[in-house]
């Protein structure tokens, strides 16, 4: 049993074997076919793509060749053309060559001319030369002269005539502009002072107290003089009492003290009780009601003027000017009137109105302080103006009011006219006897220190300088001249009111007799 299931499996094993054999060679032989077939198919491919290659060859050198013929047919033309247009331009050239050789030609001969007519030109100038130097030297026999001297004599005479022509110029010129200029500013200036017009009341350098009775004088002077010295030491004002009735006179340079003084005797009258004590309550309480009367007088002209945003300690300084007087003219009553000028100036020339009067109201500030600071007023002012911070126009303002420096802006120029108009009014100001007549005597000395000056006189208080010249030094061309240096002189040496003429006289006489 076991040995038949043997023989069965190997027998099926023996099937499974020879069946397997022959799929395989089945297989193979299918594969050599389907191998034969690619092969044969791949070859007729590989022929096809040759062919096709070859075809597509022929096509491609076809082609290339035309183009090659397209190109070179264009080429051929090209060159043609190009030939064409070398040919042209060998011509052009050819002829503007022989164009030029015409000319070179023409020049050439043109030269040979121009050469010719230099040569006859320069002998021409020989002849002329020639023909000058004999006239000159027969106009010189004539004459006297030599050439130079001839020269010289022309120049000085073309220079005189020059010269009196300028002259003659320069005076219709400054007299047509001279005349422009005053009836402008007469317009201006009549319009500016008939629209303010103001009373002027001469300061003094004394104050009289009226007393109930003469009896006060006693009680002011005190047992053994005290009182009266007290008043004095405290205030620093003379006390005059002397046989004037029921009167007391108070002297002092310093308008402040001077009120000062005057407050303390009306209020130690009205109290009735003098004594040192009381006297120094009553100068400490008169001060504190001038510093009171300062700081509102200060404000008032700033309100007045209708100049704001100025500094408070430029205000008390205004204040202090109600007690400062020049030449008999009292300054803060000249300040605000030298502020409303200069604003209806301004007004009229068209400028800033307000810069104006700010600069008229300040100008003179430097006075407040001239007893307590060493130096000019205006130099004062500057460095209060620059202390305080104002404008640069107020600082030129006040700095060229009296003309110590030029001028440089309109606000300076209608300042310094305004400041002429307030001090030279005809009453508004006093000159002390002698400082007048050293003024008049230094305007005759200015005027003598000229050459070819016979006299001068100074007439109407000052206000003119009449000048007789030599005639036979100066001509009427110089007397312009003359008088233009005597003006800067003036200017530049002196200070006044207002402007002063100069008037010069130049007399011909011719004097001969009958027999």
């Amino acid at each position: 049993m076991l040995t038949e299931i043997i023989a069965a499996v190997a027998a099926l094993i023996a099937g499974i074997v020879a069946g397997v054999f022959i799929g395989i060679r089945h297989r193979k032989k299918f594969a050599e076919s389907e191998i034969g077939s690619a092969e044969a198919e791949a070859k007729r491919i590989v022929g096809d793509a040759f062919k096709t290659a070859e075809t597509k060859k022929k096509e491609a050198l076809l082609e290339a060749k035309e183009e090659i013929i397209k190109m070179k047919n264009e080429a051929d033309r090209e060159l043609k053309e190009r030939r064409g247009e070398i040919t042209k331009l060998e011509r052009r050239i050819s002829q503007k060559e022989e164009s030029l050789e015409k000319k070179i030609e023409s020049l050439d001969k043109k030269d040979e001319n121009i050469t010719k007519k230099m040569n006859e030109i320069t002998a021409l100038e020989t002849e002329i030369r020639k023909k000058i130097e004999s006239q000159d030297k027969i106009l010189q026999e004539i004459s006297g002269f030599t050439q130079e001297q001839a020269k010289k004599l022309l120049l000085e005479k073309v220079e005189a005539e020059l010269q009196h022509e300028t002259a003659m110029k320069i005076s219709e010129y400054e007299q047509q502009f001279k005349d422009e200029a005053d009836k402008k500013a007469k317009s201006i200036l009549s319009l500016a002072i008939q629209r303010y017009a103001s009373d002027y009341v001469s300061e003094a350098t004394v104050s009289v107290v009226p007393l109930p009775n003469d009896e006060m004088k006693g009680r002011i002077i005190g047992r053994e003089g005290r009182n009266i010295r007290t008043i004095e030491t405290l205030t620093g004002v003379d006390l005059i009492i002397d046989d004037t009735p029921e009167a007391i006179t108070l002297s002092s340079f310093d308008p402040v003290r001077r009120e000062v003084a005057r407050l303390t005797l009306e209020k130690l009258i009205l109290d009735g009780r003098i004594h040192p004590a009381r006297i120094e309550e009553m100068v400490n309480k008169s001060k504190r009601d001038v510093d009171g009367i300062i700081k509102t007088e200060g404000e008032r002209s700033t309100f007045e003027t209708g100049v704001h945003g100025i500094n408070p300690e430029l205000i008390r300084l205004l204040g202090r000017l109600k007690y400062r007087t020049s030449y008999g003219q009292n300054v803060l009553a000249h300040s605000i009137e030298v502020s409303h000028l200069s604003g209806i100036i301004a007004g009229e020339l068209k400028a800033d109105i307000n810069m104006a009067k700010r600069a008229g109201l300040l100008h003179d500030i430097g006075k407040a302080m001239t007893h307590e600071v060493e130096g000019s007023h205006i130099q004062i002012g500057l460095d209060i103006a620059k202390k305080y911070k104002e404008n640069k126009d107020i600082i030129h303002a006040i700095e060229a009011h009296h003309g110590d420096v030029e001028p440089q802006t309109i606000t300076a120029i209608i300042v310094q006219a305004a400041d002429a108009i307030s001090g030279a009014r005809p009453g508004a100001r006093r000159e002390n006897l002698e400082n007048y007549i050293k003024r008049l005597e230094k305007l005759e000395e200015i005027a003598n220190s000229f050459a070819g000056i016979e006299k001068s006189y100074a007439i109407q208080a000052g206000r003119e300088v009449r000048i007789i010249v030599n005639p036979e030094e100066i001509n009427d061309d110089g007397m312009l001249f003359l008088a233009r240096g005597i003006v800067k002189k003036i200017e530049d040496e002196l200070e006044y009111p207002g402007q002063i003429k100069i008037h010069m006289v130049r007399e011909s006489r011719i004097i001969d007799y009958a027999r």
